[in-house]
């Protein structure tokens, strides 16, 4: 117990010091800020969400004490409630019998069925969406406050990349900005969740047994949701801005999902190297390629593609 606690101070104070690195203006505090989480979900991974919540706690607190309880809130709320939820959910499991086989074969022991990755995944889209709606409710109540006070930002923004901050360039950018800063929050918080868990795996502390990512699928009425969403980006106000966030966190979920797709379909290819390194290559370098991965996750949420194949019998040795 008292390990654990101790590893919950440590992880705590490297996420607030990481947190509040935002406030001295300099550049390394960008990716300082967007990896906070990371502290407090290798502690929920490797020694429970106890600790997770310990550690989050005490690093709210101390922010509190040091800036103000909104600075607190947007704490809890950005970095120490996802982190811990999603500790929490990664942990689940239950215990399945096995069914004997029809020849009177025994059962094998029971085996543990985990959390699936896709519905965790979903979750991640679900706080992208909620903490991007949270930062801009910060800035004003409606979609004409939100504008006004994100161009100034913008246009130093743009001044400062020598990029022309023209009345149509700002109001373009205005347009994408909500969308924009989601899919930055799915894209870190996914990534601080991939990263603690390889840590606390190649330390042998990680509490559940790795997923079979090619397999992650997200739960069928996210398609739903996700048309409900685009339909409403037509929406005048705060209606049309969250529905663009929620599209756009859906949308970068089935990009995920299209990467495992990628991954399972080019599973016997000889260059199968080849294709996945140009496809991370293309998707890193000129950014407009995922919309191929986004098209390939919804045709196979649509489709089946990974269950067809499957359901393939294996290829035949090699003579």
């Amino acid at each position: 117990m008292v390990t654990t606690f101790l590893i919950a101070l440590s992880a705590g104070a490297a996420s607030a010091l990481m947190f509040a690195s935002l406030l001295s203006g300099s550049l390394i505090a960008i990716p300082l800020f967007y990896f906070s989480p990371l502290p407090l979900v290798v502690a929920g991974l490797g020694w429970g969400p106890v600790a997770a919540s310990i550690g989050g706690i005490m690093a709210a607190t101390g922010l509190g004490l040091l800036f103000g309880m909104s600075f607190l809130a947007v704490f809890v709320v950005t970095v120490a409630l996802p982190a811990w939820w999603l500790g929490h959910l990664a942990l689940l499991g239950r215990r399945v019998a096995a069914v004997p086989a029809a020849n009177g074969t025994p059962a094998t022991a029971p085996v543990i069925e985990w959390y699936p990755v896709g519905r965790l995944l979903l979750w991640v889209a679900g706080f992208a969406a909620l903490t991007t709606m949270g930062a801009l409710l910060t800035l004003g109540s409606d979609s004409a406050a939100i504008h006004d006070a994100l161009r100034p930002m913008l246009v130093r923004i743009m001044q400062a990349s020598d990029v022309p901050s023209s009345d149509r360039n700002v109001a373009a950018t205005l347009a994408v900005a909500p969308a924009a800063a989601a899919l930055v929050a799915i894209m870190t918080l996914t990534l601080n969740l991939w990263v603690a868990g390889r840590i606390t795996a190649t330390s042998g502390r990680l509490q559940r047994s790795w997923p079979d990512l090619t397999t992650t699928a997200m739960p069928p009425m996210t398609l739903v949701a996700l048309c409900v969403a685009i339909a409403l980006t037509f929406q005048d106000g705060l209606i049309g801005i969250f529905a663009m966030i929620v599209s756009a966190t859906l949308i970068m979920a089935f990009a995920l999902t299209g990467f495992a797709t990628l991954h399972m379909l080019t599973r016997n290819l000889k260059n199968r190297a080849l294709w996945l390194g140009s496809a991370y290559a293309l998707v890193t370098f000129l950014v407009w390629p995922i919309a191929a991965l986004v098209v390939l996750g919804l045709a196979d949420a649509f489709f089946g593609f990974r269950d067809r194949l499957a359901q393939r019998p294996p290829p035949p040795p090699a003579a």
